[in-house]
């Protein structure tokens, strides 16, 4: 079945998104300085690219740059005053998305900041607000990071948590991979604050069965 899925991903591009020399270039350079393959797919891109431009987003806080594609996607969304903040903790991976930003034409805009998140989250009080943010780091430390970008962000603040299915790995409460008991705490996380509306949504495609968060700072 995953061979299917990733057909119709393929389909979806193909019909979708145009072929973009930068973002394969990103990928191309990341693979070339050893990281690993873990970004978003084309389709999951161009949806974040999306939201930020429905959300009318100004600045933006990312947390987990990896190589610098899902970056350049929402640096793209941005206008051309906007700002984006990104946050890695490995300096080699914050070294590669430079080369990549720069490539893409983005880098002007974007501000990448190396270091545990957790850290330069709680120097960031002055920088509030952030229109849109998205989460795609250490998966233990998930339901921090909401907390950190509720208190960054403002009413209307949008809200993006990925691999929050993890093939359904969600489901198991005796879990001991980190990893899940951290998806699971994000969950409770979510339920449990009022000052948020949210939802989940499962995916399968190029990255098998996973799914990601939608909220909304009330």
């Amino acid at each position: 079945m995953s061979a299917r899925w990733q057909a119709v991903d393929a389909y979806i591009a193909d019909k979708l998104l145009c072929a973009d020399d930068a973002l394969a270039a990103t990928l191309a350079n990341n693979a070339a300085k050893g990281l690993p393959p873990i970004d978003v797919s084309a389709a999951q891109g161009k949806m974040l690219f999306l939201l930020a431009q429905i959300a009318g987003a100004r600045r933006i806080l990312e947390i987990g740059t990896l190589g610098g594609y899902s970056t350049t996607w929402l640096a793209r969304a941005l206008p051309d005053d906007g700002e984006l903040v990104t946050l890695e903790l490995d300096a080699h991976h914050a070294a590669v998305a430079r080369e990549n930003l720069e490539n893409a034409g983005v880098s002007a805009k974007v501000d990448i900041r190396v270091g545990p998140a957790a850290t330069s989250l709680a120097a960031m009080i002055s920088e509030a607000p952030f229109d849109f943010v998205f989460i795609d780091a250490d998966k233990q430390s998930g339901a921090h990071y909401v907390g950190e970008a509720i208190r960054l962000g403002r009413p209307g603040t949008t809200i993006i948590v990925d691999n929050v299915v993890r093939e359904g790995g969600v489901l198991d409460a005796n879990s001991e991979d980190e990893r899940i008991v951290g998806t699971r705490a994000l969950f409770d996380r979510i339920a449990a604050d009022p000052r948020l509306d949210a939802t989940a949504v499962q995916t399968v495609g190029a990255k098998k069965w996973d799914g990601f968060m939608l909220a909304r700072v009330r």
